[in-house]
């Protein structure tokens, strides 16, 4: 009995051991444990990635989500990504996948997510990608037309139609796949000033004495439609309560200045001030449906007049035998890598001088800002016109012709295939009276107008059918109208001399002042 005591005292002391132990192994468990997750979630180099593409890495968070420091479920953060978040895809790590995320303090966040928490957003294409896509665009353009008549017959421009086509593909993409296209845009801007440059360089002030006083004459009516036209559009805007910038889209820029004129003043109201999403889709489709307009009406504009007024048909006082450019369309000159090296060389100085030009008036004249293509137009006009004068160098005008028509057609493809036809929806019915109001606008005044004061004969008939062609399309509609009354009734060689001078050139320069001149009258 005397040993109970140290019995007790041993059993306590066993006691404390063995719970010493076990707490002592229990926590080296719990730290071994531990050790693993950090070890687990520090090695997510070990995990073969799958690296994404930079043309396809462009993502959206699809709902919540967690942020997780490695690709394992169990190194999950604290940090949750709202749904809409947009974020960039590093890679695939099994189900997992690698993102970074750019904050607006330009900070960025980097980790993984669950890969069915986000999807695809947008495909980006680069320089090569974007040049092959607006090939692409023309030779489609292209082959349809040569498949179908009535393209040919109203001269439907091929990047017009293949753009449509790749718009349209786009949009379905867009409106059930939720991909949106973005392309390389580099080109786009040289390419627009080099058309413009080209008109500069065609125009050549000593023709202006074959137009002689008719000339003068139509360009008047010209320039009083362009006002109107803008008038017509403002006025429909407002009194639907739209911006301003759509009346003014849908006015001369595009009735009368086309597909080129309408996208390159689309970039100038896509910025600041004026700040119109929509205004490169809202400038192609006033353009198409100005051309597709222009050729329908200008043909029966002249029938009715040559009927109605009994015109009559130009006998042999006209010179039939003096070739114009316009009427012989089958004479070519040569050319030849030195005269092409030196038209592109014209063209690449008008490009440097009139960003120059631009550059300096930004910032010392703010207040008056034209567009870029405005000041290499010009710069186009005076370097012709000098070097003529001086007789340094003749321009070789097929030969800059050429060089605008290949940068305005894949200008143009580039505008139409990144057209967001979405955009279009909410403006469809204001647009639509706007387009109504100008064709009813033009085949008005080309009778009671254009037709009166340019003399009421066969000649003011067929000018009237070329006011219509390049009054809501292009100088090529014009044309086109005017030879398809002339292949009926006679040739009309004042005509030919006139409308290609006012509608290639003069209207463009005409155009250019009246649009800046609007405004600064606008609210902006």
């Amino acid at each position: 009995m005397n040993n109970s005591p140290n019995i007790y005292v041993a059993m306590y002391i066993r006691v404390l051991i063995l719970f010493f132990i076990s707490t002592h192994l229990l926590y080296a468990d719990t730290n071994a444990n531990k050790n693993e997750i950090n070890i687990e979630c520090s090695s997510s180099s070990q995990i073969a990635p799958n690296p994404i593409s930079s043309w396809a890495n462009q993502y959206i968070i699809t709902h919540d989500t967690n942020l997780h420091t490695a690709p394992s479920k169990s190194c999950q953060s604290n940090t949750t990504i709202a749904e809409g978040q947009k974020i960039t895809a590093i890679a695939h790590h099994g189900e997992f996948l690698q993102i970074e995320i750019k904050q607006k303090d330009k900070t960025t966040i980097s980790g993984y997510i669950n890969a069915d928490d986000a999807r695809l957003q947008t495909l980006s294409f680069d320089f090569y990608f974007t040049l092959v896509c607006m090939v692409l665009v023309l030779l489609i353009g292209r082959y349809v037309i040569s498949k179908l008549k009535v393209l040919q017959d109203y001269n439907i421009p091929e990047p017009v139609v293949g753009g449509i086509i790749v718009a349209v593909i786009i949009f379905v993409c867009y409106q059930y796949l939720h991909i949106e296209f973005r392309f390389d845009s580099s080109l786009k801007d040289p390419l627009m000033l080099a058309f413009f440059s080209s008109i500069g360089l065609s125009a050549d002030f000593a023709s202006l004495k074959k137009g002689g006083k008719m000339l003068g004459i139509f360009l008047i009516f010209v320039a009083i439609l362009l006002l109107l036209q803008n008038i017509i559009g403002l006025g429909v805007s407002y009194a639907m309560g739209q911006n301003p910038l759509l009346g003014m889209l849908g006015g001369s820029i595009t009735m009368s200045g086309g597909h080129g004129t309408g996208a390159a003043w689309a970039g100038v109201f896509k910025d600041p001030p004026y700040n119109f999403a929509a205004a490169t889709e809202v400038a192609m489709a006033c353009a198409t449906f100005g051309l597709v307009m222009g050729g329908l009406i200008g043909g029966p504009t002249a029938r009715y007049l040559i009927k109605k007024y009994n015109l009559k048909i130009p006998g042999i006082k006209q010179d039939y035998n003096s070739k114009h450019g316009f009427e012989t369309p089958n004479k070519e000159r040569l050319i030849t890598p030195i005269s092409f090296v030196e038209s592109l060389a014209l063209i690449a100085l008008c490009l440097l001088i009139g960003t120059l030009l631009s550059s300096y008036n930004k910032s010392f004249f703010p207040s008056f800002n034209l567009p870029t293509f405005v000041y290499c137009l010009f710069t186009g006009v005076v370097l012709r016109n000098a070097l003529s004068a001086f007789n340094i160098h003749k321009v070789f005008d097929r030969e800059v012709s050429v060089i605008g028509n290949v940068s305005l057609s894949l200008f143009l493809a580039f505008a139409m295939m990144t057209l967001n036809l979405w955009q279009l929806v909410a403006l469809a019915l204001p647009m639509t009276l706007i387009l109504i109001a100008q064709a009813i606008c033009m085949i008005t005044f080309a009778i009671f107008v254009t037709f009166r004061f340019c003399g009421r004969d066969y000649d003011a008939a067929v000018l009237a059918a070329g006011h219509c062609g390049f009054g809501l399309g292009a100088t090529p509609t014009a044309m086109v109208n005017m030879q398809t009354v002339t292949s009926h009734y006679g040739p009309s060689h004042m005509a030919f001399i006139i409308v290609p001078l006012v509608g290639a050139f003069f209207i463009d320069i005409i155009n250019a002042i009246l649009i800046q001149s609007v405004l600064k009258l606008l609210p902006f």
